[in-house]
């Protein structure tokens, strides 16, 4: 490190850095002595000397430090500044961290906007429901809103039959099987086709798999079936309360009415081939085979 009598053009006092980057002197000081921005040079006197570049590079450590990186973190990130390519690299890289932040900052508004509309639509307060509602929503479960609508032996039945990899994996392979239906729907295939009553089987199945040989459960099922043919408007009433609030409601209402609409057609089409594939197999879906 060179020494100088006095601070030359282009050098500033750690007070001077301090004072343009809105930070202190001591956390100046610890970020040399941890390594993160040494000063460049040093007076004849011991003072610590920095440069523009040093700048730029604290300027670095405020941003990645106020997204919450530890200095740890910060140091394995910090990028040469010795070329105009590296300084391009260095913000390009500063760049994604912060769309990345934003993105998790939009979700966690929407996240903090949903629940809050979930509570009070279900009319008194529940954690529990709350709480699943809230894992819901950090699996990106689209049908999280379903949760409010489920009794809780329904509810306590779900929490002991899956997990979050599990629940995640079930719903898209309800999510597959619903598509692949709605194909065979839009090809016309009668109830009796083989590949309409495969589909058949395997809904029935994972309605075995959902309840879990439970048969006390169906009747609450199709209960629950029938409630939500009136839940979208429902919702839509108990929930408007202010502009944020109502551009939320507007697009799960959306979402709600799209799934029912979609449900229902499903249920309409399948009911004829799943009463023949019950005739054929001898089950009877409230009682034994």
């Amino acid at each position: 490190m060179k020494k100088n009598l006095s601070v030359p053009d282009g050098y500033m006092t750690v007070g001077e850095l301090a004072k343009k980057m809105g930070t202190t002197v001591r956390t100046l000081q610890y970020y040399d002595k941890e390594h993160l921005l040494p000063p460049s040079a040093e007076s004849e006197g011991g003072r610590r000397l920095y440069t523009y570049k040093d700048m730029i590079r604290l300027h670095q450590i405020q941003s990645l430090k106020s997204l919450g990186f530890s200095l740890d973190d910060i140091r394995n990130r910090l990028i040469p500044l010795n070329t105009p390519e590296e300084v391009a690299d260095m913000l390009t890289h500063q760049a994604e961290v912060i769309r990345e932040k934003i993105d998790q900052l939009t979700d966690a508004l929407k996240a903090v906007e949903t629940l809050k509309q979930e509570a009070l639509q279900m009319q008194s307060v529940d954690f529990r429901k709350y709480a699943d509602i809230i894992v819901n929503l950090q699996m990106k479960n689209e049908y999280y809103w379903l949760i409010k609508h489920f009794d809780d032996n329904t509810l306590d039945h779900i929490r002991r039959r899956f997990d979050k990899e599990s629940g995640t994996v079930f719903m898209e392979r309800f999510k597959d099987l619903n598509g692949r239906i709605l194909g065979l729907k839009e090809k016309g295939l009668p109830p009796e086709d083989s590949r309409v009553q495969e589909s058949a089987e395997e809904f029935w199945k994972m309605v075995m798999e959902f309840t879990g040989g439970d048969m006390s459960l169906l009747p609450r099922l199709m209960e629950f079936g029938s409630l939500m043919a009136n839940a979208p408007d429902r919702d839509r009433e108990n929930s408007m309360d202010g502009n944020n609030a109502g551009n939320i409601v507007d697009e799960t209402g959306r979402k709600k009415a799209e799934w029912i609409s979609r449900q229902t057609e499903i249920q309409e089409y399948l009911q004829p081939a799943l009463e023949l594939y019950f005739q054929k197999s001898g089950k009877d879906p409230f009682g034994e085979d």
